[in-house]
């Protein structure tokens, strides 16, 4: 959906600070670490898949995503998936936490359509595709600053889930993931280094086919410049 949490491409909030990747500095807190278990708890007590936790995520109030650390947020989820799934009142936890608990509601999505159990690949390595321009309302991967944006297939993961679908109890949708590049100019303007690239991981379903690659679009033009040339040589000859 589009919302706050997609802030790909977004500058304004600072340098990102990290520390060394270890299992010392995975939680800043032990709240953190049972936050965690909890949440693995709620999604097998309510039955909610991984999308449909991601998407309770994304439906925090822009105010409160933006006041809260990464942990509050995945308590936020599992607590408004408690309610939704009517295994806690509102009350109940309002009267634990100490302050209201709100989410923006669930969007209705229509079911996905028939798809074959082992699809074939619509894309290739090498291929130009563009991203399409879309703005769902319900969950999705697709980053709002790479909608409508040409990039070129680099691998094909093979078919998995489609969280669009999968996270509103739709359908599976299953389907081919791509790994996509994308020059850093193509997505950020001129200001960005010529040779940066973005790398993106997206599902079948977020692209469409942008014609031929580069170097097949140049071959195409010289073989059309070649033929002009010898047609007027042609002319020039029946001229004489």
């Amino acid at each position: 959906m589009n919302g706050i949490h997609d802030m790909g491409g977004m500058d304004g909030f600072g340098p990102v600070e990290h520390g060394a990747a270890d299992e010392s500095t995975r939680f800043h807190s032990d709240w953190e670490a049972r936050t965690f278990a909890l949440v693995n708890t709620v999604l097998g007590r309510t039955g909610a898949n991984v999308d449909e936790f991601r998407h309770a995520i994304e439906r925090i109030p822009p105010a409160r995503y933006l006041a809260s650390g990464y942990y509050e947020r995945w308590l936020h989820a599992a607590q408004t998936l408690l309610i939704e799934k009517g295994i806690l009142s509102r009350r109940e936890i309002d009267a634990r936490a100490g302050s209201e608990i709100a989410a923006i509601p669930v969007a209705q999505v229509a079911p996905a359509k028939p798809r074959a159990k082992n699809p074939r690949a619509k894309f290739r390595a090498g291929q130009r595709v563009r991203a399409r321009n879309i703005n769902p309302a319900g969950h999705t991967r697709l980053p709002r600053y790479v909608r409508g944006k040409t990039g070129v297939i680099r691998s094909d993961h093979g078919v998995y889930t489609f969280p669009d679908t999968n996270a509103h109890h739709a359908g599976e949708a299953r389907q081919h993931v791509y790994n996509v590049g994308f020059g850093a100019r193509e997505l950020f303007g001129p200001a960005a280094h010529p040779r940066d690239q973005i790398v993106i991981d997206l599902w079948e379903d977020y692209l469409e086919s942008a014609g031929s690659k580069p170097a097949a679009r140049r071959a195409a033009k010289k073989s059309k410049t070649k033929s002009r040339a010898a047609t007027r040589r042609k002319g020039n000859r029946h001229v004489r």
